[in-house]
């Protein structure tokens, strides 16, 4: 998680959202963090807090990889905890973007852990926290969204440091349905187990690792769309465009993911017909698949016409039991048909480490060094024997590569990467 939500920042310091807001890292920028179930992206709000604390605060005493570890667990399960206290939160959301209420709160949590907080001054942070939380899902697809986990990110440590000033909110905000129950219908919280027999709850329940930047559901049209494909085409040749009638998504009801002509990136990020679309014309989905030359091509607005949805009683949207079902009816009277039930990536088919490694070194490979990519790979993964985790910032200072022209491993998606140094081959 570490590892990849390091790579997904790097990758977004390339997007115009980040050059509008320059002076801020935002890890979102590309809709292509991790995700959790019940739904949030959990890294993005707490790592950037412990990276920045980990190069702000004074040398010594030095905070370990294993410190930076703990205080990152304690920020996703704080997040994990809220949001299994209400049946909504399972579902894809509909009123709050996640983020921006449990990551608000898991920045908070970690920065608390980190900066060493007592147990006052940890509900005080929290307490805070709460007034900070929450942003529309109306903001979905547009560039404001990538706003919300940076936003999350910076109020947690905002206010795990008015927390250490003395600042006092309501200690019992997390039980109230007028705190943080304000934020879920069904609100119900629970006493936690004893710390003797707590169990992380990412030893429980696995994340969800993207292999392109776009909405989590969209991941199972992906892989439909790509398995339909080899119906219609063979080899390299181009899809019969003409010949087809109609295509057939038979997917969950996420009004904000159904967006029939998208005419921007983040729409094209937030559109079922659009991934269904752009997989079929091209065979995989990459990270220029979003470029807005690539969603106005002729091809893709003529297939966009040909495309209905329908929305089965059983397909409900829960990132744990949706699935997606596609058919393409041909003019001959032909009719292809293919289902996704689990994507690779998510937690049931979890990416490989030597494909998790491989979407960091291209999300990463033209804003560092081919070294420090290397070492960055090795030092995460060897985290916890790590005396000085601010080595981690270090690295990620590191002058970038030379611009080369060239083929780039954007053009790739996992896991045909092809790697060497920014170099690459495309199939």
């Amino acid at each position: 998680m570490v590892l990849d939500a390091l790579g997904v920042g790097l990758l977004g310091t390339s997007t115009e959202v980040f050059h509008k807001v320059s002076g801020y890292s935002k890890i979102h920028s590309m809709d292509f963090d991790d995700t959790w179930y019940p739904a949030t992206h959990p890294s993005g709000p707490v790592l950037p807090v412990l990276m920045a604390l980990s190069e702000a605060l004074p040398p010594s005493p030095k905070y370990s990889g294993l410190d930076l570890l703990l205080a990152f667990n304690v920020g996703i399960e704080v997040q994990g905890q809220l949001l299994r206290f209400s049946k909504e939160a399972y579902d894809i959301p509909k009123r709050f973007h996640p983020p921006s209420v449990v990551g608000t709160l898991g920045s908070a949590a970690a920065a608390s852990k980190f900066l060493g907080l007592s147990v006052t001054e940890c509900q005080e942070a929290l307490a805070i926290a709460v007034s900070y939380a929450g942003a529309p899902m109306a903001n979905a697809a547009t560039q404001t969204k990538p706003l919300h986990v940076g936003s999350a990110a910076r109020h947690g440590l905002e206010a795990a440091f008015l927390a250490m000033l003395g600042l006092q909110g309501n200690k019992r905000v997390l039980d109230l349905e007028t705190g943080f129950g304000a934020f879920y219908a069904n609100y119900s919280p629970k006493v936690l187990p004893d710390l003797d027999s707590h169990t992380w709850l990412l030893d429980k329940q696995d994340v969800a690792f993207k292999r392109f930047p776009a909405h989590l559901a969209t991941h199972w049209v992906a892989d439909t769309a790509a398995s339909l494909r080899r119906h219609l085409v063979s080899d390299e040749a181009p899809l019969p465009i003409d010949r087809i009638e109609r295509i057939m998504l038979r997917i969950p009801d996420v009004q904000y993911v159904n967006r029939p002509f998208p005419s921007s990136e983040h729409e094209a990020r937030h559109s079922f017909q659009y991934v269904a679309c752009a997989t079929l014309l091209d065979g995989a989905i990459t990270v220029p698949a979003f470029h807005k030359h690539q969603i106005n091509r002729p091809q893709v607005r003529q297939l966009l016409g040909k495309v209905e949805l329908e929305h089965p009683r059983d397909n409900l949207p829960n990132f744990n039991s949706l699935y997606c079902e596609m058919s393409v009816a041909l003019k001959d009277g032909a009719v292809f048909t293919e289902r996704s039930d689990t994507f690779y990536g998510h937690w049931r088919k979890p990416l490989s480490q030597k494909d998790l490694q491989e979407k960091f070194r291209a999300n990463s490979c033209r804003t560092l060094s081919c070294h420090a990519v290397e070492r960055l790979i090795e030092t995460v993964g060897n985290l916890e024997d790590l005396e000085d985790c601010s080595v981690l910032t270090t690295l990620l200072k590191e002058p970038s590569p030379p611009k080369i022209a060239s083929k780039s491993i954007y053009h790739l998606t996992i896991p045909s990467y092809n790697l060497s140094c920014g170099l690459t081959t495309s199939k």
